[in-house]
C-alpha cells in the first residue's frame, strides 16, 4: 500500500491525500490550494493524478481548502462517489456553486485589466458553475459511524470531528494480498468546548495516523475569553465612530461570530450598533446550519429553546445581506456597524470591497478571527505591512489591525497530542499534515515525545510505503 501527499503538505490549504491499496485509488480530500494567486492557479488547475483513475473521495469536511477542488476532479474524469456526511453534503451544494461563481467573477476582473495591458491570453475559471452543479451528483451522505463500503477491498467509517458542522475524522480499513491495514485521517480536529457543535469523538485504533498541525506549535487562549475581546473590540471602534470588519469564513466561523455577538446583545454586553452578514453564501450557510441541529450540542439546544424566536443565527440589529445592490449601499454606511464579510484570508469575495472602503481610515478596526496563511491578503495585513494590494490597487493600511485568537476552530498543540495519546503506541506510522512547516516539525517532536514511531512530516508529493 502506497500513501502520496499532494496537497496541505507544510502548508494549510489544498487538503489531498492519496491512498493506493491493490488497484484500489482513494482520495482524501479534494481541496483548493490558496496563496499568491498564480501559484494557486497552476497547483489547482493541473491535477498531480489521473482524476479517472481515482475510484472514490471520502471527504472530511466542507471547507474549501479541503473540497474546493472536486468539481475539478469531476470534469477531469473522476466517476465515482464523494463520501460525506450529510450535512456536509448540503454545504458543499452552497459552497462549491458560490466557489465556481467567485472564480468565473475574478476571470472576467482579471481578463479585464489583461485586456488593457496588451495582448495577454484570458485567464479561463478552474471549473464554472455547471462544473459544480455536475459534481454534486457524485456526492453520498452518511451518517456518523455507519460503515461504507468504498471499493472491494476499501471499507471507511466517519466520527465527528467537532471542527465545524459535518466535519468528521475518517477511518480506512485496507485489504492488500490478504493483508489488512487501518488508517486514521483526523481531517480538521475541533476544540473542546467549542460553541454550537459537539466535542470531537476520541481517535480510533488503527496502523496509521494522518493528522493536521494546523496549531501544532501553539495552544489557544481560553475559549471563555473570546467573547468578552469580541465585545471589547466591538466597544472599541464604536466609541471611536469606526467600523469593525471581520474577515470570516462563509462556514462555521461566520455562525460563531453571529452566535457570540448575539450572546452579548442578550446580555446588554455590546453596543447598539447594526451588525451585518455579508455574503451570500454565509446566508445560505446559515440556513442549513438551522436544518441540522443534530450536530449541536447541549448548550446550543438548550439556547434554541430559549432564544424568543426559536433562532440563534438571528436577533435585532442582525442583517443578513444577499444581493450585489445592497452589498455596495454598506460602502456609504456612516457611524460605526460591524460587518462581517468573507472570505476568511482576504482572497477574494465581498470582503476585498470592504477592505478597500476601510483599510486608510484609523477609525476603523481589521478585526481577525481565523487563521492566515501564509501569502494571502489577510496575512499580510496581520503581518503589518503598511501597503497593500487590492483588485490591482494599492491601499496604505491605516485602521487598527486586531486578532482575536480564542475562537479558533481547531485543536490546539495539546489538543492534537491528547487526541493521539491513548492509542499511540499501536501506531505503525504518523504523517504530519495541514500546517505550516514550524508548526507541522513541533508537533512531530510533540508525538515523538509521546512514544509514537516512524513520525514523517511529509512535502508535497512525498509517497510512503504502508
Amino acid at each position: 500500500m502506497k500513501l502520496t501527499c499532494w496537497g496541505a503538505a507544510r502548508t494549510v490549504t489544498g487538503s489531498q491525500h492519496l491512498l493506493e491499496a491493490g488497484s484500489s485509488r482513494l482520495l482524501l480530500d479534494c481541496g483548493l490550494y490558496q496563496g499568491r494567486r498564480s501559484d494557486s492557479y497552476a497547483i489547482n488547475q493541473n491535477l498531480p493524478f489521473e482524476a479517472g483513475q481515482i475510484d472514490a473521495v471520502v471527504l472530511s469536511h466542507a471547507h474549501i481548502d479541503h473540497s474546493g477542488n472536486i468539481p475539478n476532479l469531476v470534469k477531469s474524469g473522476f466517476a465515482g462517489h464523494v463520501y460525506c456526511t450529510h450535512a456536509t453534503r448540503d454545504l458543499c451544494a452552497a459552497m462549491l456553486r458560490d466557489s465556481a461563481m467567485i472564480q468565473q467573477e475574478d476571470a472576467r476582473f482579471l481578463n479585464k485589466r489583461r485586456s488593457k495591458d496588451g495582448d495577454l491570453p484570458p485567464i479561463e475559471p478552474i471549473y464554472t458553475l455547471e462544473d459544480a452543479e455536475d459534481a454534486l451528483h457524485a456526492f453520498a451522505s452518511y451518517d456518523y459511524g455507519k460503515p461504507m463500503a468504498l471499493t472491494a477491498n476499501l471499507r471507511a467509517w466517519l466520527g465527528d470531528a467537532g471542527h465545524m458542522l459535518g466535519s468528521a475524522w475518517v477511518l480506512v480499513e485496507a485489504q492488500e494480498n490478504g493483508r489488512s491495514l487501518r488508517i486514521c485521517f483526523s481531517g480538521d480536529l475541533g476544540r473542546f468546548g467549542l460553541p454550537i457543535l459537539r466535542d470531537p469523538r476520541p481517535m480510533p485504533e488503527a496502523d496509521y495516523l494522518i493528522i493536521e498541525s494546523t496549531y501544532g506549535d501553539r495552544t489557544h487562549p481560553p475559549i471563555a475569553d473570546a467573547l468578552p475581546e469580541l465585545g471589547q473590540a466591538v466597544d472599541d471602534a464604536v466609541r471611536r465612530g469606526g467600523k469593525v470588519i471581520i474577515p470570516a469564513f462563509a462556514v462555521g466561523r461566520t455562525q460563531e461570530i453571529v452566535y457570540g455577538l448575539h450572546q452579548l446583545m442578550r446580555d446588554k454586553q455590546l453596543p447598539d450598533v447594526p451588525i451585518f452578514v455579508d455574503s451570500p453564501l454565509a446566508v445560505n450557510v446559515t440556513e442549513i446550519f438551522r436544518q441540522h441541529p443534530e450536530c449541536y450540542d447541549r448548550e446550543t439546544r438548550q439556547l434554541l429553546i430559549e432564544a424568543d424566536n426559536g433562532d440563534v443565527f438571528g436577533f435585532r440589529r442582525l442583517f443578513y445581506v444577499r444581493d450585489v445592490e445592497s452589498s455596495k449601499a454598506l460602502n456609504h454606511l456612516r457611524g460605526p456597524a460591524v460587518i462581517i464579510s468573507a472570505s476568511g484570508m482576504c482572497e477574494n469575495g465581498r470582503i476585498l470591497h470592504h477592505l478597500r472602503n476601510t483599510l486608510e481610515d484609523p477609525k476603523n478596526m481589521i478585526l481577525f478571527v481565523s487563521f492566515q496563511a501564509e501569502h494571502t491578503l489577510g496575512r499580510r495585513i496581520l503581518d503589518g505591512e503598511p501597503r497593500v494590494r487590492i483588485l490591482g490597487d494599492d491601499f496604505r493600511v491605516r485602521a487598527e489591525v486586531r486578532r482575536i485568537e480564542a475562537f479558533s476552530g481547531h485543536a490546539d498543540r495539546d489538543d492534537l497530542l491528547q487526541w493521539v495519546k491513548p492509542h499511540v503506541d499501536k501506531l505503525r506510522g504518523v504523517f504530519v499534515v495541514h500546517g505550516e512547516e514550524r508548526a507541522a516539525q513541533a508537533l512531530a517532536e510533540g508525538m515523538r515525545a509521546l512514544g509514537a514511531q516512524n513520525v514523517h512530516v511529509p512535502a508535497r508529493g512525498d509517497s510512503f510505503e504502508l
